[in-house]
């Protein structure tokens, strides 16, 4: 069993996986390998449960076998730790107790890490603990070199939205724990400032694209079975009724990237229904486009 086909198994993945590999992850592995500059920070985008983390997996291994070493950065474990997201929703919104939205990350930890990175410095990667809410205590460091840093979230790369698209609540949420729009203000000027300097050092920026927001809830759902297998009895794990809070504080941002990055992503892949990529094509990234339409 190679190392491609011993990932298949260990992901639990169907043995016909092996095509998606060939068909989708060799190119796009190729397309970073073909990339000069080093290191290269590769952003990747997509919905929840939309295969980030596996494909992170693979473009480690694939790039491996280029010779280039690539390490992941996911922004989820750049997560405020609880107390600090406790603090943010005393002091500016209550919704901020929630992670996932832009204001819910360490945004100068990130820009940190791969500052450090960039200039062949060690650098350590944390690791935030789902089924507790938290950020563990001890992360994963590395040292140079390091050729590729695969940065990974649902919102990487997000732009802001207009001004204006912001008055009308999306849903349930918004209309009554954000009636006067100040969270999803607070949300986009986030994403006008810090978030855009940290998402500036993408170099490439690839997006896995679902067919739409409803298609989230179901991949979620999966992805909160697997934590509930892996961690029996873990306080943060989410029922169905708790799912649907969660995933309402996305929706907005969701829908918004789903709308407006295909167009400017170097890499588009849609995903399907069942999680496998159906097509892929190559973008052309307009820089920052989207921040002047906010201010």
């Amino acid at each position: 069993m190679n190392a491609i086909e011993a990932l298949i198994a260990e992901e639990h993945l169907p043995e016909g996986y092996f095509g998606v590999v060939e068909a989708f992850w060799q190119p796009l592995a190729d397309r970073i390998a073909s990339e000069t500059k080093r290191p290269l920070i590769v952003g990747i985008n997509g919905a929840q449960g939309s295969g980030k983390s596996t494909l992170c997996r693979f473009l480690e291994q694939l790039l491996a076998e280029r010779q280039l070493r690539a390490v992941t950065l996911a922004l989820d474990d750049l997560y405020l730790t609880r107390a600090e997201r406790q603090a943010l929703a005393r002091d500016e919104h209550p919704l901020f107790a929630t992670r996932g939205v832009p204001g819910t990350h360490d945004v100068a930890l990130g820009e940190a890490i791969l500052d450090a990175i960039a200039a062949g410095r060690p650098a350590t990667l944390p690791r935030f603990d789902k089924a507790a809410d938290d950020r563990a205590a001890e992360g994963m460091p590395v040292g140079p070199p390091i050729d590729v840093v695969l940065f990974e979230g649902w919102c990487v790369g997000a732009v802001p939205q207009p001004a204006t698209a912001l008055r009308e609540p999306v849903n349930a949420l918004e209309r009554d724990e954000d009636p006067d729009a100040t969270w999803r203000r607070e949300v986009n000027r986030r994403l006008a400032t810090d978030y855009a300097e940290l998402f500036a050092r993408i170099d490439i920026l690839v997006m896995l694209k679902v067919e739409g927001f409803e298609a989230v809830r179901a991949n979620r759902k999966l992805q909160e079975d697997k934590l509930a297998r892996a961690n029996p009895g873990g306080a943060a794990i989410l029922d169905d009724a708790a799912l649907d809070r969660f995933l309402m504080h996305y929706e907005r941002l969701t829908r918004w990237m789903l709308a407006e990055m295909p167009a400017r992503s170097d890499s588009l892949i849609e995903i399907g229904p069942d999680q496998q990529p159906l097509r892929s094509a190559d973008g052309v990234r307009a820089h920052r486009a989207g921040i002047d339409a906010f201010r």
